[in-house]
């Protein structure tokens, strides 16, 4: 049997573990060198790079994208996105989302792996059908997560709304390393025995149970894994490649990658990591085992960002109570899962209740727009004095929101004027405004700063012939 296997040092695991501050200059030079590792797919793209790229680097994510795709030529290149959310934290037009999918693909996408952070496929079925229509390969998520709410049955009926929209492939997403052996057994061979499409497993290794739950899922059928080069797995990231590939291959499996060229990829990656543990922005404290987290379900990437957050306010002492109120906050809401931006706002209320000393006492407008309904259907009740609290005897949406936000793109290009170069310059803005329009002036003054450079070098040339 073959099992696909997608390496995530360039999104992923540099997220999950380093908020993901991971700049382009610090993994072009390996990236011939991945793709020639036989990799089925290299996740590079999407999820929180593109914030990133713009808010943290000084960089054009899509320009990111499309220096990886020139060296990248035989692997396929995967991205996270969220669906009707795209890279961002609320729901946009659809027509940003139809050219935003299309962009991504003619950029160097080969798969878009979408998903809603409340399973809600009404919110992913614009983003698929803008995949398909580019060409690209629509892979639909379950975002896994264990409540009262949620059972097996409704994961595979779920799978089956997936396949029904036309996704190529499935994904089972436990962004929180929450999914057990057994729940992943159980789960595959559901899905594998309810769709007839690939299913691939993503999960972390947080809790301690990646690399079991990863031969569980296969000996139960799953397609393909994702999995993080052993300098950046571990932790909060993705159970690490050598391993997995070392393990599978004597069990009998073939994944077609190869084991020299991990090493190199590797040894390459091992004093990048060195230098971000040595600059803390890497820190030791999400390298370790959490088991505490098949309580607070908290995911990789918002647990760095959590770690990130406490600290800028001086309060990284009050981490063990936030990540108490974590699952509380997240039972008022009706436990959707924790996958951004649903992870980031249910993290953010939790830090606001400790640090406020009060539960609710601020409310982050987010959630206010959640308990609305803006983000879609909340997979159980909402805690009904919180509800009556935001809503004030008003009746949440009902409907899908997405439909009520008007076209965005043409009214963005002509505020943007000859500051966007581009239609993925004027996407970059309706994505996030105000850090692209910090970028475009970064931009512009690094040209003319490069412009004089080069005429200063022109006329002291000029005056040496003469």
């Amino acid at each position: 049997m073959n099992v696909k296997i997608t390496e995530t040092v360039l999104r992923d695991a540099n997220q999950s573990l380093m908020a993901t501050r991971l700049p382009e200059e610090d993994f072009d030079a390996i990236l011939k060198t991945i793709d020639q590792a036989g990799y089925y797919a290299i996740e590079c793209w999407g999820g929180a790079t593109f914030d990133s790229c713009l808010r943290y680097l000084n960089e054009d994510p899509w320009e990111r994208l499309r220096t990886i795709r020139s060296k990248v030529k035989n692997t396929k290149l995967s991205m996270l996105l969220r669906g009707q959310n795209l890279l961002g934290y609320h729901h946009y037009s659809d027509d940003a989302v139809r050219r935003f999918v299309r962009k991504s693909v003619e950029n160097g996408i080969d798969i878009v792996r979408i998903f809603d952070a409340l399973n809600d496929t009404r919110n992913m079925r614009t983003a698929v059908e803008a995949c398909l229509e580019a060409g690209g390969h629509a892979q639909g998520a379950i975002c896994f997560t264990s409540s009262p709410v949620h059972s097996l049955d409704a994961f595979a009926a779920l799978g089956k709304e997936i396949e029904a929209m036309g996704c190529q492939s499935l994904c089972i997403k436990d962004m929180a390393g929450i999914m057990s052996p057994q729940e992943a057994y159980d789960l595959v061979k559901t899905l594998k025995e309810s769709v007839s499409i690939p299913v691939v497993v993503h999960t972390h290794a947080t809790t301690g149970l990646g690399s079991m739950t990863y031969l569980k899922a296969i000996e139960a059928g799953a397609d393909g894994i994702d999995t993080a080069i052993s300098s950046f797995s571990g932790g909060t990231s993705q159970p690490p490649t050598e391993s997995l590939v070392y393990t599978l291959e004597q069990f009998g499996y073939h994944t077609g990658v190869d084991f020299k060229k991990l090493k190199e990829i590797n040894d390459f990656f091992v004093p990048v990591k060195n230098k971000y543990m040595e600059t803390k922005v890497l820190d030791p404290y999400v390298m370790g085992t959490k088991a505490d987290a098949l309580t607070y379900q908290i995911p990789g990437g918002m647990l760095s960002n959590l770690v990130a957050q406490l600290k800028a306010q001086n309060a990284i002492d009050r981490l063990d109570e936030v990540l108490a109120e974590t699952p509380k906050v997240r039972a008022d809401l009706g436990y959707p899962p924790l996958v951004t931006p649903m992870s980031q706002m249910v993290g953010v209320q939790a830090a606001t209740n400790v640090l406020l000393g009060e539960r609710y006492k601020s409310i982050g407008k987010e959630v206010k727009a959640y308990i609305r309904g803006e983000y879609g259907k909340a997979p159980g009740p909402i805690d009904p004095a919180l509800a009556e609290k935001v809503l004030a005897g008003q009746s949440p949406i009902q409907g899908r929101y997405a439909e009520s936000i008007a076209p965005e793109f043409e009214a963005a290009k002509e505020y943007l004027g000859d500051r966007a170069e581009s239609e993925e310059d004027v996407l970059s803005y309706i994505a996030f405004p105000a850090q692209a329009e910090a970028y475009f002036d970064y931009r512009a003054k690094k040209r003319e700063e490069e412009e004089f450079a080069k005429a200063l070098v022109t006329t002291y040339s000029i005056q040496e012939v003469k």
